[in-house]
């Protein structure tokens, strides 16, 4: 086409100063247009085709007017995986200010502006059930209020880090929460500070925890990534899952500390059912959901510090024969006959050896060692001074989550100096006689 390509507002931090008037631009993609935005409002509709899915993007606060350095990755990331229409909801102007206030009051008033173009997209004929809108933010506030306009009947929303301040403790009328769509998944990454601490939606996301997140600032000498890195992080999650590196497995559990004491590793829902994926898969838990009173879940899951973010989950048995108890983590190192090597340290709490008492830890891999040649084992109470305890092993075993079906591994007969790295070949575990 001749037709210029639009783009998204950019603005100076000067506006940011004085202030921006709220105005609602929708820039339209689609694989006919995939690096060239079409502006479209309720009267032109370019290449949207109301007879598939429409998945909004609708960003949250801007404090320097820049446009989010996410959108074209996630623009793209939807296109690869499904056919559809992708309208990005530029409001910038209007997001743009020092005073986080002044955004926040202009929320409702964007979500008039898009329900005004749903109408005209439901009176050519599109479907409720094929509208999706991914907040960020303000955003996901924002797509609840739209959800609330139509009762609830939006196909589905998610919510990436919603924004606490000012919203937090209000009623569901003030806010996303799970009766706006079909379905509402929520993935909270910042919720002791931007983010929202309670559960919003059918299915609320908790990485590491919901607050501090690996690979971000931890003071503030990290400078403006130190606001807004976890912040962020629920954007760059929910774009792995637009990939094909990896996918990111939940464990629904009431509690960060269950999940990390591998109280909550399955999901033994009746139609056997996997665990709950993270990102644009999750809706394929909505059924099931639906069936629970309230349809309402937590769900928790650690990652690593960088893309793709995939941990492997696998669980250390460890039967002991120590007379006395002993307290303390394990280290355990994973190494294939490529000579890979992958690390989880479990300490989030000491973990507690009795004799003839099999522990069961959780151990997390930022790498999936298909076939592991070499198994090491560090035992420490974290005293500096005293004796060197020994942890003596009757068994250790190895065994996957993510893949059940693998062969387990096993270890007779071990005793571990503390803080002394034992490393061993392990062998297979002899199967079940029944």
């Amino acid at each position: 086409t001749d037709e210029a390509c639009s783009s998204f507002t950019r603005l100076s931090f000067h506006s940011a100063v004085v202030g921006t008037e709220l105005n609602v631009k929708l820039l339209l993609y689609t694989r006919k247009n995939l690096t060239c935005a079409q502006t479209v409002n309720s009267t032109a509709f370019g290449n949207l085709n109301v007879t598939k899915k429409t998945t909004f993007i609708v960003h949250g606060f801007r404090l320097t007017g820049s446009p989010p350095v996410w959108i074209g990755d996630l623009v793209d990331g939807l296109l690869f995986v499904e056919d559809m229409n992708v309208v990005v909801v530029d409001w910038n102007r209007g997001a743009t200010t020092v005073i986080y206030t002044h955004a926040a009051s202009k929320t409702k008033k964007v979500a008039v502006v898009l329900k005004e173009f749903i109408d005209q997209m439901l009176a050519k004929g599109a479907s409720l059930d094929n509208i999706y809108m991914i907040g960020v933010s303000l955003g996901a506030h924002i797509s609840g209020f739209v959800g609330e306009m139509y009762d609830g009947q939006l196909g589905r929303i998610t919510g990436l880090d919603p924004a606490g301040p000012l919203f937090t403790g209000s009623p569901p009328q003030d806010r996303l929460d799970p009766s706006d769509a079909q379905f509402v998944d929520v993935i909270h990454s910042d919720i002791d500070a931007l983010g929202y601490r309670e559960p919003l939606g059918n299915i609320d996301f908790y990485p590491n925890g919901g607050s501090d997140q690996p690979g971000c600032p931890k003071t503030i000498f990290g400078g403006f990534q130190y606001f807004k890195c976890d912040h962020q992080r629920s954007v760059y999650l929910y774009l792995s899952s637009l990939t094909e590196d990896c996918t990111i497995t939940a464990y629904p559990c009431d509690s960060y500390r269950d999940y990390r004491s591998g109280k909550c590793v399955s999901c033994l829902t009746p139609q056997k059912e996997s665990c709950p994926l993270l990102g644009y898969y999750a809706d394929h838990w909505k059924d099931y959901l639906k069936e629970k009173d309230p349809p309402m879940t937590k769900a928790f899951f650690d990652t690593a510090e960088e893309k793709p973010f995939c941990m492997y989950h696998y669980f250390v048995d460890i039967l002991t024969w120590n007379k006395n108890i002993r307290r303390g983590d394990i280290t355990i190192k994973l190494r294939d006959k490529a000579g890979n090597t992958t690390e989880s340290k479990i300490n989030h709490e000491p973990a507690t050896f009795q004799k003839y008492h099999q522990v069961s830890l959780l151990a997390r891999f930022n790498q999936d060692l298909d076939k592991v040649a070499a198994i090491s084992l560090m035992f420490s109470t974290g005293s500096v001074v005293g004796p060197k305890y020994k942890l003596r092993i009757l068994r250790m075993k190895l065994r996957s989550l993510a893949h059940p079906e693998r062969p387990q591994l096993c270890r007779y007969d071990l005793v571990l100096t503390e803080n002394v790295e034992t490393v061993f070949q392990p062998i297979l575990c002899p199967k079940l006689q029944m």
